[in-house]
């Protein structure tokens, strides 16, 4: 299973990031998880935009979701007509929330290029090769954590999420974790929202987690800061997220 970092910066695009994206790859299947804002165009440099198989959508704020209204006019307007429909796994609500966004009505709504289907906390399904297993994590809106397992290995995803029961299921014996770290530790403390350096540190170490991977860290806070505090906790590998990394888990 190999990871691309598309896009890492959170709450909105950096000059160097473009929003939350990752690109996920196995047996010829290729995977999105997010496409906030700018990603789109980042992730044309490692994949075609017709040769994305299916889409994770871990929750419906625009640093997460809003290039899909782009995305749709990828599909629907490609010269020699519109690919076959692509799944798309998103909370309650997506189809709505995306044709909003676009400022379409919901019929027919981004239905035409999209098949969107709901998630739900605890139940596993299959895209392609991978299992994915969604668990609901604590932010304002519903939100979702992947893990996604491939061959044995396992990749752990946090979407956006303070500490919570699904956060740690969801980093149990993970091969790589990837969690967000938005804010920074003593600075920091709306509950129910973000991780922190520390957190995110603490987490990978309580499910002994491979490797711990730093992302949606916004321009504010600085990187370097939570990787220290991650690296504290936390005995092993520990990375801050940079569109373009590749890992093979």
């Amino acid at each position: 299973m190999r990871l691309t970092i598309v896009g890492s910066a959170g709450s909105y695009p950096s000059p160097e990031s473009a929003c939350s994206c990752y690109l996920v790859e196995a047996d010829g299947f290729r995977l999105v998880m997010d496409l906030g804002n700018g990603a789109l165009g980042a992730l044309q440099r490692y994949a075609s935009l017709y040769e994305i198989d299916a889409v994770l959508l871990t929750h419906l704020h625009a640093d997460h979701c809003l290039d899909m209204t782009s995305y749709f006019v990828a599909r629907n307007y490609r010269h020699g007509g519109c690919p076959e429909l692509l799944p798309v796994y998103g909370p309650s609500g997506t189809a709505e929330r995306l044709s909003r966004a676009y400022g379409m009505p919901q019929e027919p709504g981004l239905d035409t290029v999209f098949d969107f289907r709901t998630v739900r906390g605890g139940e596993s399904f299959r895209v392609g090769p991978f299992t994915v297993v969604p668990e609901r994590v604590a932010h304002p809106v519903e939100a979702y954590g992947f893990r996604v397992e491939h061959g044995g290995v396992a990749l752990a995803y946090s979407g956006d999420t303070g500490p919570c029961d699904g956060l740690e299921r969801l980093a149990d014996g993970a091969d790589l974790l990837l969690a967000e770290a938005s804010f920074l530790d003593g600075r920091d403390s709306t509950p129910d929202l973000h991780l922190n350096g520390r957190e995110a540190g603490e987490t990978a170490a309580r499910g002994a987690a491979k490797r711990l991977v730093l992302t949606h860290i916004p321009v504010w806070t600085d990187p370097g800061v939570n990787r220290v505090a991650a690296e504290a906790a936390y005995p092993g590998p520990v990375d801050v997220a940079v569109p373009g990394d590749v890992y093979e888990i």
